[in-house]
C-alpha cells in the first residue's frame, strides 16, 4: 500500500502538522528521518527514537484498521470529519472534505473531494455526493432566526457536483430529499422543499422555497420552480420552464407560461402502468384541460361521470388542495 514515502497524519487535519516519512514496516532506530535532531553526517537528515517508531507504526496500524471509529471512516488524511458527527464505519470520504458536527452519515454512502456537509444533515445508506456539493446550509431566507433544522436525504441518492442543498426553516423544519433520486449537477433545492423518492433533477434546475415534488416526477435542466408550487406524482416538466403554478399528477408541462401538453404516458409505461389505466387518466385531462370548462366546473364532471379509482381520487386530491393554481391548458391560440 505504501510507496518508498507516505504521508503521516498527526491526529488533525491540518497540511502543516502533515509529515514526509519512509515506510513504517522499514523504521529502524537511527535510520529514520524526522526534524526533531540533525545528523552529523548529513544535516538536512535527523534519527527517530525506538519509542518514536512504534508509536509511528502503530499510527498506520489505526488507520489501516478493519475496525476504524465511527466518526473516522475511510477518509483521507486531508479531510475534516467533526469528532460530534456520526459516520457510518464504511463511508468512503475523499480528500478535502469537510463534516460538520449534528451530522449523520448511512452506510455505504460515498464523499466526493470537496464536499461540505454542514451540521444538521442526516444522509441515508448508500448515497454518492460528488465534488463540490454543499449540503445543509443555512437557508437563504431573511426570515431564518438560527432554528436548529435538518436536511433529510434518504438511501440510494446521488447527488452531483455542484448541487446545494439548504435546511428548514421554523416553518418545516427540515427539507427532504426522498430515495432513489438523482439530483444533477448545479440543482439547488431551497429551505423546506420535499421531493420525493424516485425524482430526476436534471442540470441547473432550481426549487425555491416550500415546494413539494411527488414521487417519479422528472424537472428539466434549467427549469425554475416558483416557490411554494406542488408538482405531482411522475410527471415530467419540460427544460428551460418557468413553473409558476401546480402541476397535476401524471402529466407532461412545457411551453410559456407552462401549459399541460398532454400525459406522461411514456413514464407511466415504464413503471408499469396498464393501458386501460393510461386511457382513463387520458379522458379525465381531457376533460378538464381540452374541453373548455374552468377547473371548478371540470372537477365536477370528472367527479360525477367518472368511477372512482386510487388515480381519480389522487388527481381530485391534488387539484383540491392546490394553493397556487394548476397550470392552464395548452390551446394552439396561445403560439
Amino acid at each position: 500500500m505504501f510507496g518508498a514515502k507516505c504521508l503521516v497524519y498527526n491526529s488533525v487535519c491540518h497540511a502543516s502538522e502533515l509529515k514526509t516519512l519512509p515506510n513504517p514496516k522499514l523504521f529502524k532506530p537511527e535510520t529514520c528521518h524526522t526534524e526533531r535532531s540533525r545528523s552529523a553526517s548529513n544535516p538536512k537528515l535527523v534519527t527517530l527514537s525506538e519509542v518514536e517508531v512504534h508509536q509511528t507504526r502503530k499510527l498506520f496500524q489505526t488507520r489501516n484498521s478493519s475496525n476504524p471509529k465511527p466518526h473516522k471512516p475511510m477518509n483521507q488524511p486531508l479531510a475534516y470529519v467533526h469528532p460530534q458527527a456520526n459516520v457510518a464505519k464504511n463511508v468512503v470520504i475523499e480528500p478535502f472534505v469537510n463534516i460538520e458536527k449534528n451530522v449523520e452519515i448511512g452506510e455505504g454512502t460515498w464523499i466526493g473531494s470537496n464536499v461540505t456537509i454542514m451540521e444538521g444533515a442526516r444522509i441515508g445508506k448508500n448515497c454518492r455526493i460528488f465534488p463540490g456539493a454543499v449540503i445543509s446550509a443555512i437557508p437563504q431566507d431573511l426570515k431564518y432566526a438560527g432554528e436548529n433544522s435538518i436536511v433529510r436525504i434518504g438511501d440510494n441518492t446521488t447527488i452531483r457536483e455542484f448541487v446545494t442543498v439548504n435546511r428548514g426553516t421554523k416553518a418545516m423544519m427540515e427539507t427532504v430529499i426522498g430515495n432513489n433520486c438523482l439530483i444533477m449537477a448545479y440543482a439547488h433545492i431551497a429551505h423546506d422543499c420535499i421531493v420525493g423518492n424516485n425524482c430526476i433533477l436534471a442540470n441547473a434546475a432550481t426549487l425555491a422555497g416550500h415546494i413539494t415534488v411527488d414521487d417519479y416526477a422528472i424537472i428539466g435542466g434549467l427549469t425554475a420552480v416558483h416557490q411554494f408550487v406542488s408538482i405531482g406524482q411522475h410527471t415530467m416538466i419540460s427544460g428551460g420552464s418557468l413553473v409558476r403554478k401546480d402541476v397535476p399528477p401524471f402529466t407532461k408541462a412545457a411551453r410559456e407560461p407552462v401549459s399541460y401538453v398532454g400525459i406522461n404516458s411514456v413514464g407511466m409505461r415504464r413503471r408499469g402502468f396498464s393501458n386501460e389505466k393510461i386511457n382513463e387518466i387520458q379522458d379525465i385531462y381531457r376533460i378538464i384541460f381540452l374541453s373548455g370548462y374552468n377547473v371548478s366546473r371540470a372537477v365536477e364532471i370528472v367527479e360525477t361521470t367518472m368511477h372512482p379509482t386510487v388515480e381519480r381520487d389522487d388527481i381530485l386530491s391534488f387539484i383540491g388542495r392546490s394553493t397556487r393554481g394548476i397550470m392552464k391548458g395548452y390551446s394552439k391560440s396561445r403560439e
